[in-house]
Formats: C-alpha cells, sequence, structure tokens
C-alpha cells in the first residue's frame, strides 16, 4: 500500500500540513510567499532553498520551513529536506532570501533531515537542539507558544500580530 502525501502525521496531535497540499488556502495578503527563496546562514552562503511551508490549519499559521538543501553540500538525495520552525528565519524580500542566523553553510550538515513520513515531538526537539533553542515546557498545548516559532520575527514584525500567514483563497470563497 503506498503511502499518502496528504497530510504530515504531527506530533501530539496537531495538524501539520503540506501549504500546497490545500488547495483551499493561498499564502495571505501581506505575507510574501517565500517558497523558492534563497537561504542563507550567519555567514551569508546559500545552503538551500525554500521549498514548501509546513502550516498548523486551525491556527492559520506558518510553523516550519521546509529547505530542500543545495547539492553543492554533497548530501545524499533522501536526506536534502530539513525543516526550520518559523521563528529562527527572517526575510529579505528585497532580495528574494531567507536568512538563519544560528546555522552555517558547515553547521547545516550536521541538522536532523526530514524525510516526509513524520513529525514528532522527538523531532521537533530535536531541531530545536541543533539551533540551540530551549525546548519548551510539556505542556502540548504551549509547545508552539515559544520564540522558536514567532513568524514576527520571520516578518521582522511587517504584519499585525493578529493577521494569518495563509488564508482561504478567493476562489474557494465566490464557489
Amino acid at each position: 500500500m503506498e503511502p499518502t502525501l496528504d497530510s504530515i502525521p504531527s506530533g501530539e496531535g496537531l495538524h501539520l500540513r503540506r501549504l500546497r497540499d490545500l488547495s483551499e488556502f493561498e499564502v495571505a495578503d501581506g505575507s510574501p510567499d517565500v517558497r523558492g527563496w534563497t537561504v542563507r546562514g550567519s555567514d551569508g552562503k546559500p545552503f538551500g532553498e525554500v521549498f514548501e511551508l509546513i502550516v498548523e490549519v486551525d491556527a492559520l499559521k506558518v510553523r516550519y520551513i521546509d529547505i530542500e538543501l543545495s547539492a553543492s553540500l554533497h548530501i545524499n538525495e533522501r536526506d536534502r529536506h530539513i525543516l526550520l520552525p518559523i521563528g529562527v528565519a527572517a526575510i529579505d524580500e528585497e532580495g528574494d532570501n531567507v536568512f538563519v542566523p544560528s546555522l552555517t553553510s558547515e553547521s547545516v550538515l550536521d541538522y536532523p533531515p526530514y524525510n516526509e513520513i513524520q513529525i514528532t515531538r522527538e523531532y521537533e526537539e530535536a531541531m530545536l537542539r541543533a539551533l540551540k533553542m530551549p525546548l519548551p515546557a510539556a505542556r502540548p498545548q504551549s509547545f508552539y507558544d515559544q520564540p522558536s516559532y514567532d513568524e514576527q520575527s520571520f516578518y521582522h514584525g511587517r504584519r499585525n500580530a493578529s493577521s494569518e500567514s495563509f488564508r482561504r483563497s478567493d476562489r474557494q470563497l465566490d464557489a
């Protein structure tokens, strides 16, 4: 039986999905669609490209950025994707870049790969440890209520904190 790629099983019952799989949703006005943008570390060197946004539908929030690492890093193709919590990166709209100050083109080689199988709480914690970020309190409902998942850091506060990252598309509203 072929596994379905419709949804990504989530940690602790949270519903995380790839935005591309949600035909009824799109990136919200005021939020740039960063898919395809170059990802650079604190050394300024590019190490990948934003491949996809992983979202929590109920909260209308982007939780992770799926990065496809550059082939120039000589990583086996199966391990070329990583997830980054949205709050550990920042955008540069003028240059279509996403900056990750806690990684470099060297340190990203030690980052846990993402294989689109499952996002478990253990994987989420491994990402935070690799980024040298504190682990959250054990209460599942507060896991994303920490700086690592703060979208305002990513968007440099250019959006209202109550704004959504993505929304139902107008095509769905007109139907």
